[in-house]
């Protein structure tokens, strides 16, 4: 049986008896099919929303002025990207993340410039939501291996993946419309 039928059984005998519970057990139940996909292990799936939620609170409660901030962290490695308007808040925002218990490494990509508009980003969301898609059409690499962040059409990859994988998944984002640059932030098996 997979994980994902068994996952729905449980899920559909869980419900029977937790009536109002619903949304709290098919939530608990998607995280667990996504950890036993994941090749990170439990602990680091865990310390990465985390660690994401501890970056955000922390940009917040220092920054108050307007900037477009985005944290992801993929096995404790960390990448923020976005806008801010000038050099020292990327740099403390920098200090703020790498500071956090657990992180590994950061990826400083903050742009200091203008915030992107409502569109730009809609646009990103467009490209990772296609980007994403062309993974799953793709037999040569799972693609619940791969998390996509867009940022101003550049494309971030991020995931424990062997060679062939990474290259495979680059080529996929590389050929998507709109992808302006892609940027490997893979760690390999190989």
């Amino acid at each position: 049986m997979t994980v994902r039928v068994v996952s729905l059984m449980l899920l559909v005998l869980a419900s029977g008896s937790l009536q109002g519970c619903f949304p709290v057990v098919a939530v608990g139940v998607g995280a667990g099919v996504l950890m036993a996909q994941d090749r990170r292990g439990r602990d680091a799936f865990i310390e990465d929303q985390q660690i994401e939620t501890n970056a955000f609170e922390r940009i917040d409660k220092q920054f108050k002025s307007v900037m477009h901030v985005n944290v992801t962290s993929y096995n404790r490695n960390v990448l923020i990207s976005g806008e801010v308007l000038d050099e020292s808040t990327k740099t403390e925002i920098g200090k703020i993340v790498s500071d956090i218990k657990n992180v590994r490494d950061v990826n400083n990509d903050l742009a200091v410039s203008n915030i992107s508009s409502l569109a730009s980003r809609s646009n990103d969301g467009l490209i990772t939501s296609n980007v994403k898609l062309r993974f799953v059409n793709d037999k040569r690499f799972n693609a619940d291996h791969i998390k996509v962040v867009t940022e101003n059409g550049t494309v971030y990859l991020m995931g424990i993946v062997n060679r062939a994988e990474a290259d495979a998944a680059t080529d996929v984002t590389s050929t998507t419309k709109g992808v302006q640059r892609v940027v490997r932030m893979f760690e390999y098996l190989d």
